[in-house]
């Protein structure tokens, strides 16, 4: 075995954390057909082929377009629970020890589908998990961008009883002309309800969105972050914040971030300093779990052994686990490499 091929069988067997996934991007496309038909929705594809076909896009609203239509099949706890438990068993088998994952309630809501029925389905999942296989996890409500703060208010309302199981907020969606700053309010009542914050930032909008999300909204994490490579400044100010990086290689390349994997910034990152990590994003669309993420970061970035083990070990740093559980994780990853 050459050392690539070495480095990729030990990134499958390290133990790994995924904290940038979007649950309604997990829906395999059979699974799609599945519980469309079991719920009597007409998709616009008339087979898994069709479906598959429509998965080439080239930039983010092409795919949120498709990711808006795959989420029309979402209509009760039990379909919730199926995506959400599908995605679970994928991690597990790819050694995925714990999961901090987003979904969209606007997405749902628009659609009549009550808030409980999202919530319910997606953590109860999250709780098999854990009882199956001690897979921890974090429960991230996101706020879709395109729509108004008043809009994100409205479902904030909704979410406070189920508070317990929600245990940060977020910002996704059509980035570029929907800046952080235009959820200035609802993100700080969001912090006085004892909320995590973070925020898609730097994908396709510019460096000043990292700007915003870092000194207006007070992140404590910042999803992509690809941009803040063009304003040495602002690396400087997320180092001194020790903010974390979920960086999403594989999506980065479909939603042409990058042209060529081999220019994938994240071993930049990691020379300057910045706790970057990998992660999937939005798998079943994007062409990759999060072992495919890793092995396509080895095999064309040629990132090396010490690379490797501090991608994992930001990833468990970066987390919102509690610090027993990092110490556990982090033990195992050392003993591991050496």
């Amino acid at each position: 075995m050459d050392t690539t091929d070495a480095l990729v069988a030990l990134s499958k067997a390290m133990p790994k954390t995924e904290l940038h996934l979007h649950i309604e991007g997990t829906f395999e496309p059979e699974q799609m057909f599945a519980i469309a038909q079991r719920n009597q929705v007409d998709l616009k594809y008339h087979s898994v082929d069709a479906l598959k076909a429509a998965y080439q896009f080239t930039n983010l609203q092409d795919f949120l377009d498709l990711y808006y239509q795959g989420m029309s099949v979402l209509l009760h706890e039990v379909d919730f629970y199926d995506l959400t438990m599908a995605y679970l068993h994928k991690m597990h088998s790819e050694n995925v020890v714990h999961v901090e994952i987003f979904f969209d309630p606007q997405g749902h809501l628009s659609r009549g589908v009550a808030f409980a029925e999202q919530v319910n389905g997606i953590h109860r999942a999250l709780q098999d998990a854990k009882q199956q296989w001690g897979m921890t996890f974090k429960l991230i409500m996101s706020f879709l961008r395109h729509l108004s703060e008043e809009s994100a208010f409205e479902t904030l309302e909704l979410a406070k009883p189920f508070l317990p199981l929600i245990d940060g907020v977020g910002l996704d969606s059509s980035e570029v002309g929907h800046p952080p700053e235009k959820f200035l309010r609802v993100f700080a009542a969001c912090k006085q309800l004892g909320l995590k914050v973070t925020a898609h930032a730097g994908e396709e909008g510019p460096p000043e969105y990292v700007w915003q999300a870092i000194e207006q909204i007070g992140v404590d994490r910042i999803d992509h972050g690809n941009r803040a490579l063009e304003d040495d400044k602002l690396i400087e100010e997320i180092k001194k914040r020790n903010l974390t990086l979920t960086v999403c290689p594989l999506s980065n390349l479909k939603l042409c971030v990058v042209t060529d994997m081999t220019e994938h910034p994240i071993k930049k990152m990691l020379s300057l300093g910045l706790q970057a990590t990998v992660n999937s994003d939005d798998p079943a669309y994007f062409g990759g779990y999060m072992n495919d993420n890793y092995a396509s970061l080895i095999r064309q970035t040629n990132i090396n052994k010490e690379e490797l083990l501090k991608l994992a070990k930001n990833g468990i740093t970066g987390s919102w686990m509690d610090e027993e559980t990092k110490t556990h994780h982090l033990n195992q990853l050392e003993q591991l490499f050496a």
